[in-house]
């Protein structure tokens, strides 16, 4: 008994479900294609009316890196291109053996040169003392034969004229002696002149190796990702990234560190799209390395200048920038994307498809789809997009023709 109601419940309910497939699949294939034409229904919410631009990710602020002011300079070490590095991080390093013999050998010539002050200083003070010591002497002599002088009736007239004689005489090898002291000391002063200045141009040169030594490490100015420039000394054809190995000028620019906090978009604006956009209007990043990434900005700046393109026809567009607010950690400067600029948000809108919309007798029309036969009616365009058109005349979930019916009547 209990296996016929089971039976008869399998009998009836194969047919249920069949019929209820069947008509699933209808429904569905309805809703692609009613009749032999593509079909495509009418929805109704929020339309966002967008201008599509196209563009490039690029850095409001970046950093440049140059070589320094040094002579004979060969890369020895180069931070990872493309990765990011931390503010004060070494980036570049230089070989520096060259510059540490020539520290050695600028130190010992300081040396020498100080070594050689010295024995100048010590020289001149003995030669003062000496020559302090040979104009006490001459003085002495001049007194004593001045004393000489004295008058004394006991001392006969020739030994007096002796005494005066001796006292010119003493008079001028003091002056002598003056002169001699002044001389010694200006020689002394010229020749301390002499190697104090040696001295110092030999502590010059310590100091210009010393500093250059400290600029055999280049570091990061700010926290981004370094990109470093291409080496053109074996041609245009040849140039390839600065790489270990390479000689480098002094001030060459090696590379730059983008702030990735700065990041923006720069977009063209077609002339006639131009006076449609403003500064603030909400915007959408799409990045085509990066297809599931849909960053949400602001317009920041729009360029007053226009610019001519080069390709025939000759077009003028604009450039807008929109900042990246909270940038992706695998966005880079240099890639490619596009920008949907917000315009106008119209709510409980009719919107289909671009390709849904004809023109008939001038005036905007789609073929309703009804019952496998195609009625033209004539609608309103609210606004569009590249791919969706906002339009009122039809009601929501109504069914398109995404064909002309009509072109394909008089094809047959």
């Amino acid at each position: 008994m209990t296996g016929r109601p089971r039976l008869l419940f399998a009998l009836v309910g194969v047919p249920a479900l069949v019929g209820g497939g069947w008509l699933g699949v209808a429904r569905i294939r309805q809703a692609q294609t009613i009749g032999d034409l593509p079909v495509a229904s009418a929805r109704e919410g929020e339309f966002v009316a967008i201008i599509r631009c196209r563009g490039e990710i690029k850095a409001g602020r970046s950093a440049q890196l140059y070589a320094p002011i040094v002579p004979n300079l060969r890369i020895a070490w180069l931070a990872p291109s493309g990765e990011v590095v931390e503010e004060g991080a070494p980036v570049i390093r230089f070989d520096s053996s060259s510059a540490q013999q020539q520290l050695i050998q600028k130190e010992a010539a300081l040396r020498q040169a100080q070594a050689t002050l010295d024995q100048a200083v010590v020289q001149a003070r003995i030669t003062a003392e000496q020559d302090q010591s040979a104009l006490v002497d001459a003085r002495f002599n001049l007194e004593k034969a001045q004393l000489r002088t004295a008058t004394n009736e006991f001392v006969g007239r020739i030994e007096a004229e002796q005494n005066r004689i001796d006292v010119g005489v003493s008079e001028q090898k003091l002056k002598v002696q003056e002169a001699t002291v002044d001389q010694h000391a200006a020689s002394d002063r010229s020749k301390m002149a002499s190697v104090t200045r040696q001295r110092d141009q030999a502590q010059a040169e310590v100091d210009v190796t010393r500093e250059r030594l400290t600029q055999m490490e280049v570091k990061a100015p700010l926290t981004g990702v370094v990109v470093f420039q291409s080496n053109y000394a074996l041609g245009s054809q040849n140039s390839t990234p600065f790489k270990v190995g390479d000689n480098v000028y002094s001030g060459m620019n090696l590379g730059e560190i983008p702030d990735m906090t700065s990041l923006l978009i720069n977009v063209k604006v077609e002339e006639i799209d131009r006076g449609r956009i403003a500064v603030g209007n909400d915007a959408r990043i799409l990045v085509d390395a990066l297809p599931e990434l849909a960053i949400q900005a602001k317009i920041t700046q729009i360029s007053p200048m226009m610019e001519l393109g080069l390709e025939q026809p000759i077009t003028r567009s604009f450039r807008a920038y929109a900042a990246v607010a909270k940038a992706d950690p695998r966005l880079r400067p240099g890639m490619n994307g596009g920008m949907d600029i917000t315009i106008k948000r119209i709510p409980d809108a009719i919107s289909i498809p671009a390709k849904a919309l004809f023109t008939r007798a001038g005036k905007p029309v789609v073929f309703l789809a009804e019952r496998g036969n195609y009625r033209p009616a004539e609608v309103q365009v609210l606004a569009r997009n590249p791919d969706e058109i906002a339009i009122a005349g039809i009601p929501a979930g109504a069914f398109v023709a995404l064909t002309d019916p009509e072109k394909r009547e008089t094809a047959k």
